[in-house]
């Protein structure tokens, strides 16, 4: 249950320094509400993300990984869709913010993930 925690915190801050920083990202609600977009990013990466791996994979050995930031870029698209679906105010303008704040998530959860590894493992310090 920790793990599932930390996950979602830095799942949840990723998308808000995506916020931040990437303009034609949009959110406009409570930090609640950034809670359940970062749950719902969380389900897809969880649940879409591998059936997408897995169908591209050609492409994917192809680009040598890079189509992964395709997935990466869709995923962030859904997720969109999905809180705008949810009634959440959580928005991406178009393909260009998509991959750029793709990519800046990716960025913000592998260095938050490397920070808090040992929690992450279960390792007790």
């Amino acid at each position: 249950m920790t793990k599932f925690l930390i996950r979602w915190a830095i799942n949840t801050l990723a998308l808000y320094i995506a916020v931040q920083i990437v303009p034609g990202i949009n959110f406009g609600g409570p930090w609640v509400d950034l809670l359940w977009v970062a749950l719902i990013s969380g389900l897809l990466n969880a649940l879409v993300r591998p059936l997408l791996k897995f169908l591209t994979c050609p492409l994917i050995v192809l680009t040598l990984g890079l189509f992964t930031v395709l997935i990466n870029t869709a995923i962030l698209m859904l997720t969109s869709s999905l809180s705008a679906s949810f009634g959440l105010d959580f928005s991406v303008d178009g393909f260009w913010p998509a991959l750029l704040g793709s990519l800046v998530i990716s960025l913000v959860s592998v260095v938050m993930s490397v920070i808090f590894k040992d929690e992450l493992k279960g390792k007790k310090k």
